[in-house]
């Protein structure tokens, strides 16, 4: 059967790997165009963070990872963005996508409802940090060689870093830390069911 000459020749689809840079080149761009824009405010745009159990610190859930207090805070988030971000993204840009999501916002609504009260909290670390817990956990819930591998591997690298959910400098928001770990946790677990009901059906087979 050949192709009708009329018709649109289909593109082809970008290998994963390529889609996950991609979505993450686009994700740091827009973190760099945002502080840019802040710096020009007077720094007003980073005040859009999330401030504790007020209404208006609720939208800063939404607002809050993509915040930075300064330069050195957006350079030093950048690299982990990139790599841990595009490893998420490499278990399927729709899972990673979810997974981002949920980290996002418990992540948020944990910062809202325990950090304390006139603050503000803003960094992509919130990310981070979820990232690193859903990479370190999801091979082990899903019982999955492969995942687990980049655990260890994630876990050599950046593992040191979870010491940053516990309390120490009053300016490092170790909140935003601890429930973005929290929401890796959770999006591990709730996005391997599959991996476990396959499980499950074998060991009833």
């Amino acid at each position: 059967m050949t192709a009708n000459p009329l018709l649109p020749t289909p593109t082809p689809k970008r290998p994963l790997w390529q889609q996950a840079a991609m979505y993450m080149g686009g994700f740091v761009v827009l973190l760099w165009v945002i502080e840019i824009v802040d710096v020009a405010s007077g720094s007003r745009v980073e005040d859009a963070g999330i401030t504790p159990r007020t209404i208006d610190g609720l939208w800063g859930i939404l607002f809050a990872p993509v915040l930075h207090d300064d330069w050195a805070h957006l350079i030093a988030n950048t690299v982990p963005v990139l790599v841990l971000g595009f490893l998420v993204l490499l278990s399927g840009i729709g899972r990673g996508l979810t997974a981002t999501g949920i980290i996002w916002v418990i992540g948020g609504v944990g910062t809202w409802l325990v950090a304390g009260s006139g603050s503000n909290h803003i960094g992509a670390s919130i990310l981070i940090f979820g990232w690193i817990t859903y990479l370190l956990t999801r091979g082990i819930f899903a019982r999955n060689l492969g995942q687990l591998a980049v655990g260890v591997v994630v876990f050599v690298i950046y593992g040191g870093a979870l010491w940053g959910v516990l309390p120490s400098d009053p300016h490092t928001s170790w909140q935003g830390h601890l429930f973005g770990a929290v929401g890796g946790v959770v999006a591990a677990w709730s996005l391997s069911s599959d991996a476990r009901e396959a499980r499950r059906q074998k060991s009833l087979s």
